[in-house]
């Protein structure tokens, strides 16, 4: 039998712009006033469009996971193709599942093992740079970890290094820049056309000219030399399809880099900020994980640790998962329904947009006890019986969980295992760290640090 109460909650806004000016001004603040005042389902006007909100992980799971054919990526997603191209954050569909399937292979466990290994020597170096830091002063450490992930995913992806080359300032621009823009097209009502020369559309054109340039340059010389290497872009160029036999074309290749090369910079960057941030403020927590990685790895004077060794840091690895229940860098996420859909009682018009946010899933203290307290044991084995699967979701959900999850999980621990046992941070006095949602979750200015050899 249908709940009696079908017609969904409108939260009031202004004429024309609707709710528009309360996200733009404070899109954390307001999803979770949302959260507090409606139960399941409310229906908001954000950029000139109508938008449900929905927040319970039942209706999420409904979303993402059951009827998720019904549900493809919303206009405000497909904003980023035209930084992104094609690939597998944007496209939906058959075109989609072709992707998937030519690229699920390279982050099996076993194609990992076989990155994991630049990623320890990637990261080893940057603890050697860090250690000769003045430790007196403080540390830029969205920086430094900006830099060290760009260098990990330029080896990983294209196994070449491009510190030096001043190749590593102009791709952090020109993925600064995207971002930006893309967060603020999505809350504009009205866009004048991409081909328009406006100074916005002139950055916008730079970025991806400039990104183009390096990863064709990439493929072409990849496909000239016909050179082999344990490389993820090695995986892709030699990925078929076995239904059609059929490999990537270079703009399918580009698309799938670029989308891999974003992720896999800017998410682990800013995750990795705010861990750092988290554990500068809890020292009893940041003296857990240095005895961690003391136990398994050894000092750093003991040689390079074994992937086997990082796999050991449960509590490490406990960390980053709390870190990201805290602050998911998909805070928000997005679905548009082809057909007509319930959720619960609530219709779901073909066409109209769903909004979910990971931000308040994570923060829900019907599944979360305190959940605004940094603990890393609501992570310990066993712990995800207590609550709904759907209540944490850092990475998406159903089919089109993000590719690269575990990639980002094994880069993250091994990173942190390593800094654990060379440093000790603390927060500057009086520093404190506010988020600022973009596309993702970055902290409103960067994490500074001072840092001590532990």
């Amino acid at each position: 039998m249908t709940a009696p109460e079908t017609t969904v909650p409108v939260h009031p806004g202004w004429p024309i712009v609707g709710n528009t000016p309360a996200f733009a001004r404070d899109p954390l603040g307001t999803f979770s006033r949302l959260a507090q005042q409606y139960d399941r389902v409310v229906k908001i006007s954000l950029g000139g469009r109508d938008q449900y909100v929905a927040f319970r992980p039942e209706d999420v799971k409904h979303v993402f996971q059951e009827n998720n054919r019904n549900y493809v990526r919303s206009p405000a997603l497909r904003l980023l193709k035209v930084f992104l191209g094609e690939g597998l954050l944007t496209s939906d569909g058959d075109f989609w599942r072709r992707q998937r399937r030519l690229a699920q292979p390279a982050f099996h466990r076993q194609k990992l093992a076989i990155l994991a290994q630049t990623m320890v020597t990637e990261s080893a170096d940057w603890m050697a740079e860090l250690k000769h830091l003045d430790h007196t002063k403080p540390v830029n450490m969205s920086l430094a970890l900006t830099d060290v992930t760009m260098r990990i995913v330029c080896k990983t992806l294209f196994g070449t290094d491009v510190s030096g080359t001043g190749q590593l300032e102009g791709l952090s621009w020109a993925l600064d820049t995207s971002n930006y823009l893309a967060n603020k097209l999505v809350l504009m009502p009205v866009r004048v056309p991409l081909s328009w020369p406006t100074p916005d559309n002139n950055k916008r054109r730079r970025a991806s000219e400039l990104v183009d340039t390096l990863i064709y340059g990439f493929i072409a010389n990849r496909r000239q030399t016909g050179e082999s290497r344990d490389d993820l872009l090695d995986m892709l160029l030699n990925a078929v399809d076995e239904e059609t036999g059929a490999g990537m074309s270079d703009k399918q290749l580009r698309d799938e880099c670029i989308t891999l090369f974003s992720a896999g910079h800017e998410t682990t960057a800013v995750s990795m900020a705010w861990t750092l941030h988290l554990l500068a403020t809890h020292p009893e927590i940041q003296a857990r994980v240095r005895a961690e990685a003391l136990e398994h790895l050894g000092d750093d004077t003991t040689g390079t640790p074994t992937l086997e060794q990082f796999r050991s840091l449960t509590y490490t690895l406990q960390v980053v998962q709390e870190s990201m229940r805290l602050y998911p860098p998909a805070w928000a996420l997005s679905r548009m329904a082809v057909d007509d859909d319930q959720l619960g009682p609530y219709r779901i018009p073909a066409g109209k947009t769903v909004l979910v946010a990971p931000y308040l899933l994570h923060r829900d203290p019907r599944q979360w006890e305190d959940p605004n307290r940094f603990d890393p044991d609501r992570f310990a084995p066993g712990r995800d019986k207590e609550r709904h699967p759907y209540a944490y979701m850092p990475f998406g959900g159903g089919p089109r969980l993000c590719i690269g999850n575990q990639f980002a999980l094994m880069e993250m621990q091994i990173l942190l295992g390593l800094f654990a046992r060379t440093f000790a941070v603390r927060s500057v006095s009086g520093e404190g760290v506010e988020p600022q949602p973009l596309i993702t979750l970055r902290p409103k200015k960067p994490v500074t640090l001072l840092l001590n050899l532990a």
